[in-house]
């Protein structure tokens, strides 16, 4: 790849990333914090999630063509004209399997953040939704829960520590430990290490060859 040099522009790759972000992300005091955040989080989209799939909202996003997406999308106070043309080009004419789609969307991302699951990948999908009905006309609780999906997605490292993550974190970390110590063990070495070069003034071993002069 080049590297195209523009005198007035600084390098990106020069800039040090703040302080405060490697410490979110970092930090085993504060996983506590973000596992707090993540499992609110998690349970207050199981909660909406299973309001539609089993719940009072079932009818109106389970069934009935997905009435409830299609009056949410047509007397919603869109942000912007655009946004409204996406919502009664695109959004109505497809309710039924949208209705489905968020249902389903909301249980599960509340069921990985609870456990720690892809936590910084579900968190975005999370916020996606937030953003979402935000577009639409909907504030309540949305700012607080896109306000803590950023901070799950920030705290990439550590969000999840406390779950299946950092379970999974340790268990590769182990892995990768054990191989490298059996690659030692073998005489092997670890990649891009150069062999160094035979001293000299060392005296060959018994059954060496001598080298051709």
């Amino acid at each position: 790849m080049i590297d195209v040099e523009v005198p007035v522009l600084g390098k990106p790759s020069q800039v040090d990333t703040p302080r405060f972000l490697g410490q979110m992300s970092r930090s085993r005091a504060l996983a506590v914090l973000w596992t707090v955040a993540r499992i609110w989080l998690g349970v207050e989209w199981i909660q909406a999630g299973r309001a539609k799939l089993w719940g009072a909202e079932n009818s109106s996003f389970m069934h009935h063509d997905g009435s409830g997406v299609a009056g949410f999308a047509t007397h919603g106070a869109a942000s912007y004209t655009w946004w409204h043309h996406f919502l009664t080009g695109f959004v109505v004419p497809n309710s039924g399997w949208i209705g489905i789609l968020i249902s389903v969307s909301e249980f599960v991302i509340g069921i990985a953040l609870v456990l720690g699951v892809f936590t910084p990948g579900f968190a975005f999908a999370g916020l996606v939704l937030n953003v979402t009905y935000m577009l639409s006309g909907t504030s309540g609780v949305n700012p607080a829960y896109a306000a803590a999906s950023v901070l799950l997605i920030l705290a990439w490292r550590t969000s999840g520590w406390i779950g299946v993550d950092g379970i999974a974190m340790g268990i590769w970390q182990r892995r990768r430990g054990l191989r490298s110590i059996g690659a030692h063990s073998n005489g092997d070495r670890p990649a891009g290490v150069a062999t160094p070069p035979a001293d000299p003034g060392r005296p060959l071993s018994p059954g060496t060859p001598t080298p051709a002069v």
